[in-house]
């Protein structure tokens, strides 16, 4: 595909390749905890958790690099690498990497490193096992894995009682949503006879009417799935656990964990819908996802105005982000497949980086409500310059990533099969009109930090980790927004491969 030849790896690894970046990442967890006892460092566990990051990046990078390298994991159907999963499995470690990066500066997470970067790691496996699963079950066993590992990373805090009733309230509603997406997998293998989700499509492209029991699946696996994106009305978890995890934790699951939810989803409803043969309910499940998307979107900018909490704040500009991206499943095309996948990486560096300069702020001494962030252009002006960019980047104004991505995801609701239509022209309106009202309180942030006076004029030392994460994200920011061309071709690549 880019005319390089890394067949060695298939020569050394054979079928068993595509289970080598989780291999790589599971290794390193079970290592860490043994090297922190040993070393009593953290910064000895974060390096060794980056190598592990790096060595099966380089990996997932090859095969990206040669698309010879993918196949399926054993010949068995359970794993699959093709672009689609190399993209994401390169996204999620990309995540990982900032996340851990970030880490040892951090004073929310100086106790217990050991356990905390082997959670990280075992975390992001999950991810990489849900990306190139092809089958229910392993995507079920595959967002446990992250969902099990994220109760204890939000509860790690335990002298916070934010954090424990954060990773209460985690740990319960994530469990009932384990339960709808396990009970929803359940129903459709009694209705078709598969568990493999290719096996499951062409069951029901064979389907004549839309059945109670298979509305009833249908239901309980957007309800169980829902709940990992933040999707209204599966969302209320979402503030309260960004607000009492660690600022690094909070990075995670909002550019990570969701991530991997909207992969679940592409996976399920595109392969089951989008190409089924029959058209069987595609038109009901795209108005499903169309009022998902506009009702998430909504809900999410306009609770965000009158928040005072930056963290809080950010996770209903999370859920807001969720909304838009539901385009690409509400319309179903690959186009917006394709804009959907773009504003997921655009969101790692936009959002991302929003998180980093919280943690930054936080270590520095800063507090974590809107009004603590007064004056800060003075006290850190390239911080502040760098939240600026980030915001406004969220908030779609160009020449930044968010206007790329946003532009290409919301023209996927005009334009269907190189067509115009009107079907969905009133879905790319709200999405518009919401970008157009979370200006405000991106603003708010905007204005606390370059007009309003702050109680001191002390300049703030940031920490370089910190401040070598912040400045890559702004690199990305400014780069796709300047030049997107490179980042959506490899999308419409990743999108491509959903296709038969």
């Amino acid at each position: 595909m880019f005319d390089v030849d890394v067949s060695f790896l298939s020569d050394i690894f054979g079928t068993v390749l595509p289970a080598v970046p989780m291999a790589a990442l599971i290794i390193g967890a079970l290592l860490i905890p043994g090297l922190f006892f040993i070393t009593k460092s953290r910064n000895v566990c974060a390096a060794f958790a980056l190598i592990a990051i790096l060595v099966s990046g380089a990996v997932v990078g090859l095969s990206i690099l040669d698309n010879s390298l993918f196949g399926s994991f054993l010949d068995m159907g359970l794993f699959q690498l093709n672009m689609f999963s190399a993209v994401m499995m390169f996204l999620f470690l990309g995540v990982t990497f900032f996340v851990v990066l970030i880490s040892p500066a951090s004073n929310e997470v100086s106790n217990h490193a050991g356990e905390y970067y082997a959670l990280l790691l075992v975390a992001t496996a999950g991810m990489l096992f849900v990306a190139s699963a092809e089958n229910l079950l392993t995507i079920f066993v595959g967002v446990e894995c992250v969902s099990i590992t994220s109760y204890a990373l939000v509860a790690l805090k335990k002298n916070d009682p934010r954090s424990s009733e954060a990773g209460v309230k985690y740990l319960i509603i994530g469990g009932l949503s384990s339960g709808l997406a396990l009970y929803g997998i359940s129903m459709l293998y009694g209705l078709t006879g598969h568990i493999d989700i290719v096996g499951v499509a062409e069951a029901i492209s064979n389907m004549e009417k839309f059945s109670l029991p298979f509305a009833v699946a249908m239901i309980a696996l957007i309800a169980g799935y829902g709940f990992k994106i933040s999707a209204v009305p599966f969302h209320m978890w979402a503030p309260d656990v960004y607000e009492g995890a660690a600022t690094p934790v909070s990075m995670f699951l909002s550019t990570g964990s969701k991530k991997m939810g909207f992969v679940v989803l592409f996976k399920i409803f595109f392969v089951l819908f989008a190409l089924s043969a029959s058209g069987f309910a595609v038109g009901e499940m795209q108005y499903v996802f169309a009022f998902i998307a506009a009702i998430t979107m909504t809900v999410g900018n306009i609770v965000a105005i009158s928040q005072k909490n930056i963290k809080r704040m950010l996770a209903y500009s999370s859920i807001a982000q969720a909304g838009y991206i539901l385009i690409a499943l509400a319309v179903m095309s690959q186009y917006a497949l394709t804009g959907g996948l773009f504003h997921m990486i655009t969101h790692v560096f936009m959002k991302g980086g929003a998180f980093i300069v919280v943690a930054a702020l936080i270590a520095a001494g800063v507090g974590e409500n809107i009004s603590d962030y007064k004056g800060l252009a003075k006290r850190a002006p390239l911080v502040a310059a760098a939240m600026l960019l980030f915001l406004f980047s969220l908030a779609g104004i160009p020449p930044l990533a968010g206007f790329a991505s946003k532009f290409v995801l919301f023209s996927s609701a005009i334009v269907v099969d190189h067509a115009v239509v009107t079907q969905w022209i009133w879905l790319a309106f709200v999405a518009i009109l919401n970008s157009a009202i979370s200006l405000y309180y991106y603003a708010r942030v905007v204005k606390a930090m370059y007009v309003d006076k702050g109680e001191s004029d002390e300049k703030l030392v940031i920490k370089k980790s910190h401040l070598a994460a912040i400045l890559l994200c702004v690199f990305f920011v400014i780069a796709i927004g300047v030049y997107p061309e490179p980042v959506i071709k490899l999308c419409e690549m990743a999108a491509a491969a959903m296709w038969p």
